[in-house]
């Protein structure tokens, strides 16, 4: 299974900061196989996270991005967080036709808590966007529940499972937000979507190739840098704490910055 999740943990509750091919039978009548121009080909939405890391940061390929957000009735994101994300992508990605985002709500799956397949499924059948022509498209599902894989007070609260997908677990966020020692929950909500897109993105040496030597090969696809949006440390108690006092989504460090910039990133 090829995905990224990140668990976060605090002092009493931890938080935060991821080919079936139809095959149609052949019979006399041509209208029955004849192919249809206008069916959406899926599969290219539905790669190894990474995979598609250039086709975000060039323009070459695709000049226009479609972010969808998708999240269960109740469980919307703030839109302070959404906004901060259409700034992180204007800043490191190239997409000279722009940038826009497709918001909608769904009934509650009553899954939760979720495990990937679950995730899959959800986005499989509820996804309406993907690449076409000079489109790419990128999916963000906000979620009811937990992920399956919590355990004890360790708990994940996005994860980057496929090339041009992630998913929130916005009760998580919900629980571990805007409480006294918590951070505001739009600070939250900011750093594990920046966090997972930038796994997205091909980081660190996911899909994007390491300039430096930074990657914190003990800890995965993760950077050496402390103070680094895509650290290790951003797993533990001592950042939750820091988001709580200082209220500010920490960002890509230089290196980071580099190797997406090498792969046609800003």
């Amino acid at each position: 299974m090829n995905f990224l999740g990140h668990s976060f943990r605090k002092s009493a509750v931890s938080a935060l900061f991821g080919l079936a091919v139809l095959l149609g039978v052949s019979c006399s009548d041509s209208k029955d196989t004849a192919p249809n121009p206008n069916e959406i080909d899926k599969s290219v939405n539905q790669l190894p996270v990474g995979t598609s890391a250039a086709d975000f940061l060039r323009d070459t390929e695709f000049d226009k991005l479609v972010v969808e957000i998708q999240y269960v009735e109740g469980y919307k994101p703030t839109t302070v967080a959404l906004n901060n994300l259409k700034d992180f992508l204007l800043s490191t990605v190239n997409k000279s036709a722009g940038i826009i985002f497709k918001e909608s709500s769904i009934p509650s799956p009553g899954l939760a808590p979720y495990s990937v397949d679950d995730i899959k499924s959800i986005e499989d059948q509820n996804r309406t966007e993907y690449n076409s022509g000079k489109s790419l498209a990128a999916y963000i599902f906000f979620a009811d529940g937990d992920y399956n894989q919590n355990s004890g007070n360790s708990k994940v609260l996005g994860i980057a499972y496929r090339n041009t997908s992630m998913a929130i677990f916005e009760a998580t966020v919900h629980d571990l937000s805007d409480q006294l020692l918590e951070p505001d929950r739009e600070i939250l909500e900011s750093t594990i979507i920046h966090h997972e897109f930038g796994h997205v993105l091909g980081l660190v040496a996911n899909g994007s190739t390491p300039q430096s030597d930074h990657q914190d090969v003990a800890h995965g696809h993760h950077c050496d840098v402390e103070e680094c949006l895509m650290n290790w440390v951003v797993q533990t108690g001592d950042v939750i704490e820091n988001l709580a006092s200082s209220q500010a989504v920490p960002e890509l460090d230089s290196q980071c910055q580099a190797d997406l910039q090498f792969n046609g990133g800003k």
